[in-house]
C-alpha cells in the first residue's frame, strides 16, 4: 500500500502505486502518477532544518517513477515547487527549495541540488548533476554523466563538467520553433561563446544586433539575471548545431 503522512492534499485522478510515500505538508494537483519507492515531501537533507512548515507544491499530470525523491523546503515561506507535465525517471532527485517548470524531463539518476530553478522543457540526461543555486533556461540540455556549477542559458547544451558544447536544435524543433528563431539562437551562440567577449560585452552586442528577436531577448533576459555566470565553450572545434 501507499503511505500518506501529515497534511497532504491530493487532486483527482492521481495514482499512488504500492510502497510510494507522500509526506506533508504537500499539495498535489490532478492526474499525477507516483510509482513504487518514490518519496515526495520528505524532510530536506539540510543540517539547519528546524521543522519549519515549508513543504512541496506539485501541479498536474506529472510522473514520478521508481525511487524518485523530492524534498520539502528549508525555511518558511520557501517551498519546493513542481509545475505540470514533468517526467521524473527512476532514481532522480529534486532537493529542497527547487523550482521546476513545465514539461521537464529528469532522466534516470539525475540530481538537482537545493535552490535550483529549471525553466520549461529542460532536459537533464542520465546521471547528470546540477549544483545548488543554479538556474537552467528553457529548452536547455545537460548531457549524460555531466555536471554544471553555473547557469545554463536557454537553448544551450552542456557536456562534461562546466563545458558548453552547442545548442539544442532537436529540442527547439520539437518545441515548434521556426527556422528563423533557431538561426537567431545560432547567431547568439556565436556572440556569447565564440567571439572571446566578456559576458557583459556579449550581452550588449546581442541586445544591439539581435535584441528585437524574441528568443534572443529571452536569452538576454536570462543572462542579465544570472548570478553564478555561465560556462565557457572549452573545445572551440565543436559545432554549435
Amino acid at each position: 500500500m501507499a503511505i500518506i503522512e501529515g497534511p497532504v492534499r491530493i487532486g483527482p485522478r492521481c495514482v499512488l502505486r504500492p510502497r510510494s510515500m507522500i509526506c506533508g505538508p504537500l499539495t498535489m494537483g490532478e492526474g499525477n502518477v507516483v510509482f513504487s519507492g518514490a518519496v515526495l515531501g520528505e524532510r530536506p537533507q539540510h543540517l539547519r532544518f528546524t521543522d519549519a512548515p515549508t513543504g512541496v507544491w506539485i501541479g498536474d499530470y506529472n510522473i514520478f517513477r521508481e525511487n524518485v525523491t523530492v524534498h520539502g523546503g528549508t525555511t518558511y515561506p520557501w517551498s519546493t515547487r513542481i509545475g505540470h507535465h514533468n517526467l521524473f525517471m527512476a532514481g532522480s532527485h529534486v532537493a529542497h527549495d527547487c523550482q521546476i517548470g513545465n514539461r521537464c524531463i529528469l532522466a534516470n539518476g539525475s540530481l538537482v541540488a537545493g535552490h535550483c530553478v529549471l525553466e520549461d522543457n529542460v532536459y537533464l540526461s542520465g546521471n547528470s548533476a546540477v549544483h545548488q543555486f543554479v538556474r537552467i533556461g528553457r529548452l536547455a540540455l545537460l548531457s549524460g554523466c555531466s555536471g554544471t556549477s553555473k547557469d545554463i542559458p536557454p537553448f544551450i547544451v552542456q557536456h562534461g563538467l562546466d563545458n558548453v558544447s552547442g545548442i539544442n536544435v532537436v529540442g527547439m524543433r520539437r518545441a515548434g520553433m521556426s527556422p528563423a528563431q533557431i538561426n537567431a539562437v545560432r547567431q547568439a551562440f556565436r556572440v556569447i561563446f565564440r567571439q572571446g567577449l566578456s559576458l557583459p560585452a556579449a550581452v550588449d552586442r546581442l541586445e544591439s544586433d539581435l535584441g528585437h528577436i524574441d528568443v534572443v531577448a529571452e536569452m538576454i533576459a536570462f543572462l542579465r539575471k544570472s548570478r553564478r555566470g555561465v560556462c565557457p565553450m572549452r573545445d572551440q572545434r565543436r559545432r554549435a548545431a
